[in-house]
């Protein structure tokens, strides 16, 4: 066991751990006043139910040993089995401390899916949503990936910190959810402008730095793929918020703030599955790219017609799939020897990771439906008309983010 990899580590742990309550800022930032602190919670609560959830069960289904190639066994439950030695995923750390980092991936990826819904279900309903989507489709996506036996990560697909697990997996069930749910009252027609801009800079800002630890902590050590994973993370994430500002520049005539802050948040994505892969040029392309196609499919939301509040969709799920996708373009044997992609001589990895992006999305997209009606059937998804009107902070939780 490696002292300074352990210390590594449990740096990148905490990290990742802030990146929720960043996320928490960055969605609060964009709502209206009168529900701020609803979505402010969903993000938070996410730390208690998916902690406790993954001590249970989680990390055992998601990483204990195989069943079928498409989740772990029970043999974990509780822990038992985890300890303060080193595990089957590193030699060098506790088996502890892996199931830790870990847990902060699986708590704000049912965290991201909420800015699809913001502003109208239910707490009660999203406490049941977060549950059920966490154990039939998180779980089950991790173990595909990122389990020694799952069937994507014995086809060689490459997800250094999350783009298949993560991203397009919350993304395509952002998607679900905002159709099922349907859109806001008065979308369209009422201002629904963001109301704390300085907020939602902010927790991008978490979200930025706390991404180091996601990517960078993903080497599972303090060694030079973990330096690779940290510099294009930042390059890429320089690069998306440059080609959002300039898009929109472009197109809508004034860069903005919020477009800063969106389109980092699309280079951040996108290079997160390729962090270890690539080198900082072709991370640059990455992020550079992921800033435009991001904000044209956040721009083509209203003509498509549904209401994802926070754009989810067009950020998480389409900046994952194209950094899933360029992964198996870019990625290089010269800075990682887990091999090439297309640009490398190696056509294949492309394919793999487009039967990774496409099986994750068509699971996912399933799941995801099931389990919003059954929720519906049993508790009811959506508060009430005149609850929406009023605001979820004072009919869900009797409180108000200001008093001015």
């Amino acid at each position: 066991m490696n002292t300074g990899d352990t210390a590594f580590v449990l740096i990148a742990t905490a990290m990742v751990m802030l990146m929720t309550p960043g996320l928490a800022l960055f969605y609060g930032g964009l709502v209206r006043s009168k529900n701020v602190l609803a979505t402010t919670m969903q993000s938070f609560v996410c730390l208690g139910i998916v902690s406790i959830l993954w001590v249970v069960y989680g990390y055992s289904l998601a990483f204990g040993p195989d069943v079928g190639h498409f989740i772990g066994n029970l043999d974990n439950v509780f822990l038992k089995g985890v300890g303060l030695e080193p595990g089957p995923y590193s030699t060098a750390i506790p088996a502890l401390l892996f199931c830790a980092f870990q847990l902060m991936f699986a708590i704000i990826t049912p965290a991201l899916i909420t800015g699809a819904f913001a502003e109208r279900m239910k707490f009660t309903a999203f406490l049941a949503f977060t549950v059920l989507w966490s154990t039939l489709v998180y779980l089950p996506v991790c173990h595909w990936v990122w389990g020694l036996e799952g069937w994507l990560f014995k086809m060689g697909a490459l997800d250094f910190a999350g783009g298949t697990v993560i991203h397009i997996n919350s993304g395509a069930a952002a998607l679900v959810a905002a159709l099922v749910l349907g859109k806001r009252k008065g979308y369209g027609r009422d201002s629904m402008h963001p109301h704390n801009l300085p907020m939602t800079v902010l927790g991008a800002g978490l979200l930025w730095f706390g991404w180091f630890g996601f990517n960078a902590g993903s080497a599972l050590g303090a060694s030079p793929i973990a330096v690779l994973a940290l510099f294009t993370t930042q390059v890429a994430t320089g690069a998306g918020a440059l080609t959002w500002v300039f898009a929109e520049w472009k197109i809508q005539g004034k860069p903005t703030t919020l477009g800063a802050a969106s389109g980092a948040l699309a280079g951040l994505v996108a290079i997160t599955p390729g962090a270890g892969f690539v080198s900082p040029i072709s991370a640059i392309i990455m992020g550079g790219v992921a800033g435009v196609i991001c904000y044209l499919a956040v721009l083509a939301k209203s003509k498509m017609g549904y209401d994802d509040s926070l754009d989810v969709v067009g950020v998480h799920g389409v900046g994952g799939i194209w950094g899933a996708l360029a992964t198996g373009i870019f990625a290089s044997s010269a800075v990682n020897p887990a091999g090439n992609g297309l640009l490398n001589g190696n056509p294949h990895q492309l394919v793999v990771q487009a039967i990774g992006v496409g099986s994750t999305i068509a699971y996912s997209v399933v799941v995801t439906f099931i389990i919003l009606k059954v929720v519906d059937v049993i508790i009811g998804l959506r508060v009430s008309s005149d609850e929406e009107t009023q605001g979820l902070d004072l009919t869900q939780h009797s409180e108000v983010g200001y008093n001015l």
